[in-house]
């Protein structure tokens, strides 16, 4: 781990945004159990993304969730999709994965900062 400091103007350049979760099912082909999402970030358009977080939640229960994502990562072939954001989380120890999330309900696209 690098514990080099970022200057501020280094963090500004990561677009972290709100997104709404509308699907989440199975990510066919995945070395590792995960789900594929689709994620509604306002102005800045319906994303894909894949998230190894299977043991930790249901995929019926994700929709309508709100996470908080990575856009401006270039696109990734991850097995069956091209994921187009990283959707964030605590991973412990035993790389169980807690999703990061507004504490109340705000408007799709919300820059974090």
């Amino acid at each position: 781990m690098n514990n080099e400091p970022l200057t501020w103007q280094q963090f500004e350049q990561v677009e972290m945004r709100v997104g709404t979760i509308l699907t989440a099912q199975d990510l066919k082909g995945a070395r590792k159990p995960a789900y594929e999402l689709t994620i509604d970030f306002g102005t800045f358009g319906i994303r894909k993304s894949s998230a190894q977080i299977t043991k930790r939640y249901n995929a019926e229960a994700l929709i309508g969730q709100q996470i908080i994502a990575v856009l401006n990562f270039p696109p990734k072939q991850i097995a069956t999709i091209m994921s187009e954001c990283l959707v964030l989380g605590a991973i412990e120890a035993d790389q169980l994965v807690t999703l990061l999330k507004p504490g109340m309900p705000v408007e799709n696209g919300t820059r974090i900062g």
